[in-house]
């Protein structure tokens, strides 16, 4: 394996572990602190805690219904006949 393999894979686990602790965080901890609290500064309203999860999960979708149509319609394309 190369050095910059282990570097992107490093950097896209820390990635991803920062953003799952935050939006835990987020939906699980922030409903039981007081409103006035200083931490609610850190993150947007609650109900955007839904709408961007939804959101990702459409655009996942589409593009992954969209790959699987075009990779479907490039197999059935008849191949050209060599003389």
């Amino acid at each position: 394996m190369e050095l910059g393999d282990r570097t992107v894979g490093f950097l896209l686990l820390a990635f991803s572990l920062s953003l799952f602790s935050y939006y835990t965080f987020w939906v699980v901890i922030t409903p039981f602190v007081d409103s006035d609290h200083f931490i609610h500064l850190y993150f947007p309203d609650r109900e955007f805690a839904v709408i961007i999860p939804v959101v990702a999960g459409v655009i996942l979708l589409s593009f992954v219904s969209i790959f699987i149509g075009v990779v479907l319609l490039r197999a059935k394309r008849p191949k050209a006949k060599t003389a």
